[in-house]
């Protein structure tokens, strides 16, 4: 769709993703989101004023669109022009480290290996509590 043909009252039912949509449709190469939304201004007539008010609001829509991908040199374009084969992602080396627990320690775990919590602890875990005092405090409200 050629945005150019597009009236001024269809563009204002049209969300700024929309609008980014079509633009960047009908454009050969990513854009700058500044570039973007300057040309989202003059299509829509507003003034100046508002791309330092909605520059953020702007950003954060193209962020969460699944259609647009954002690219290295601080551009954005369509997502279906882009392969995620040309994209080189490297695993993170993660550290493997030995964790050593304390079986003894570990006898009031809340949760079982499925991650569900357990209703009733085992008899033993009252043993914790020997020991400790309970504390009345009075206080006064004002």
């Amino acid at each position: 769709m050629d945005i150019q043909k597009i009236t001024k009252e269809e563009l204002e039912q049209l969300s700024y993703a929309d609008i980014t949509y079509y633009i960047l449709q009908q454009k050969n190469k990513p854009q700058k989101t500044a570039t973007l939304f300057k040309q989202i201004i003059k299509l829509l007539g507003l003034p100046e004023s508002a791309f330092a008010e909605k520059i953020g609001d702007f950003y954060t829509s193209l962020t969460t669109d699944k259609r647009f991908i954002a690219l290295d040199n601080e551009t954005w374009d369509l997502r279906l022009k882009h392969s995620t084969k040309k994209f080189k992602t490297e695993p993170e080396e993660e550290e493997e480290e030995e964790i050593n627990i304390d079986e003894e320690n570990n006898e009031d775990d809340s949760y079982d290996d499925s991650g569900d919590e357990i209703d009733d602890l085992d008899d033993d875990s009252e043993d914790v509590l020997d020991g400790l005092t309970l504390v009345e405090e009075d206080y006064e409200i004002e």
